[in-house]
């Protein structure tokens, strides 16, 4: 890829993080992409008793490598304080359960996959996705880091092991459990910060023959969507199509198709080999992605110097709504207590004095409050208890299941609101 210097239009990284090294290709990072202040971990949740308590903020400073256009987070924190005990659990979104059923199914009918064979997925949460492989009798392995979150895939059936992935453990499970034809991986690449050893680590761990699909946000859909509330400790590395591909080749993988998805704001689905595998052609879904990248300057460092400017305004056009919401009397809730929604809520400085409290369908959630921001989360029945008059979407990815759901508020009158791309008010159930 070639790069072009153009030091008026990225901010040069401040003392603190000058020197520190690009986790794919080792070279020196200069250039901010955007920095969104302190934050604390967006799935750090807090018990009451620890409301009064020092609370750890770390940078959220995202830069990107002049050199393979690698966006990237620092790590400030190790893996194991964030995933140990995680909680997000995936099975409380239908819609994403629906997503892994229909995965499931297509991946089972383009491969032929049966009984012979071995599915397994790294960072397989609650088992919401390998589920449905157990159900047509085809063999899964679970790899889950989060001791609590993979003690419900156990409960389900689904055999699990609490582990972080990379060449060590791949060659443990290769061993141990033999290897996978189907190596699954859903929004993990991005939680990696060892990246080289994760990819590595799927190198060694397919059986030949056998193919990696692996599922996370597109930066192209990132930058042009105004997601910065994506941006969160646990998600070290944002990908470009040209970028990703060229880690999987220098690990000895070929990508030979790729799908653009709609799921969390935009993401890609791309689907790898062993280089040497010749069952498998490149699709021309891949070129066209390159070519769509190419022609939108993602092998240019200033294509990426747009987005810290849009993510200001954004911040000031919402915090504008909500002061007018307020100075006119107006209650205001929000809808959902995920990771991203810490983000935002922290980069602008939502608190209490805005938002009264969130509602979450997940139980691990009730009776804590938001990290950083302190906000309270309950129930969703609460919202037809107190009767906002506004209600902020944060998992605004859901908004089409979330209004269906929320569908009863307008018996009050009250308006549903999504901040990102930018802020939208809008009546339930549309």
């Amino acid at each position: 890829m070639g790069t072009v210097e153009h030091p008026s239009v990225m901010q040069h990284v401040g003392a603190g993080l000058h020197g520190s090294n690009c986790r794919f290709c080792g070279h020196s990072l200069q250039r901010t992409f955007v920095d969104l202040g302190m934050s604390p971990l967006c799935e750090s949740f807090l018990t009451a008793a620890h409301l009064n308590r020092m609370e750890p903020f770390y940078p959220l400073h995202v830069l990107v490598c002049e050199h393979c256009l690698l966006v990237q987070l620092g790590e400030y924190v190790s893996p194991s304080e964030i995933f140990s005990e995680y909680a997000y659990f995936s099975s409380y979104s239908e819609s994403w359960v629906r997503h892994a059923e229909q995965y499931a199914v297509a991946m089972i009918e383009r491969f032929n996959l049966g009984e012979r064979h071995k599915v397994m997925e790294i960072a397989s949460n609650d088992g919401y996705l390998l589920q449905h492989f157990v159900r047509r009798k085809i063999p899964v392995l679970g790899i889950e880091p989060a001791s609590n979150v993979a003690e419900v895939a156990k409960a389900k059936g689904i055999p699990t092991l609490v582990k972080f992935f990379g060449e060590r453990t791949a060659e443990e499970i290769a061993r141990e459990h033999g290897k996978p034809d189907l190596l699954v991986g859903n929004n993990v690449l991005a939680h990696v910060p060892a990246l080289n050893d994760f990819v590595a680590g799927m190198k060694k761990l397919l059986n030949r023959g056998g193919v990696i699909t692996m599922e996370f946000p597109h930066l192209l859909r990132l930058i042009e969507g105004n997601q910065f509330d994506t941006i969160y400790h646990e998600h070290f590395s944002y990908f470009s199509f040209l970028t990703v591909s060229k880690v999987f080749e220098a690990h000895g993988l070929k990508i030979f198709d790729v799908e653009e998805l709609k799921s969390h704001g935009g993401s890609l689905r791309i689907y790898a080999c062993h280089a040497d595998d010749e069952t498998y052609r490149p699709e021309p879904r891949v070129a066209n992605l390159r070519d769509v990248e190419l022609a939108h300057g993602y092998d240019k460092l200033e294509t990426y110097s747009s987005f810290a400017p849009r993510v200001h305004e954004t911040k000031r056009k919402l915090l504008d709504f909500l002061i007018r919401a307020k100075r006119d009397g107006k209650s205001i809730v929000a809808y959902g207590a995920p990771g991203k929604g810490n983000t935002l809520l922290n980069y602008c400085g939502i608190r209490g004095d805005f938002i009264d409290y969130a509602v979450d369908r997940n139980e691990y959630k009730h009776g804590r409050f938001t990290p950083g921001t302190h906000i309270p989360i309950y129930a969703p029945d609460r919202i037809a208890q107190t009767r906002p008059d506004y209600i902020v979407i944060l998992p605004w990815n859901l908004r089409r299941e979330i209004a269906k759901q929320l569908a009863y508020v307008s018996e009050w009158g009250a308006k549903l609101v999504v901040p990102i791309p930018q802020v939208e008010v809008f009546e339930p159930g549309a």
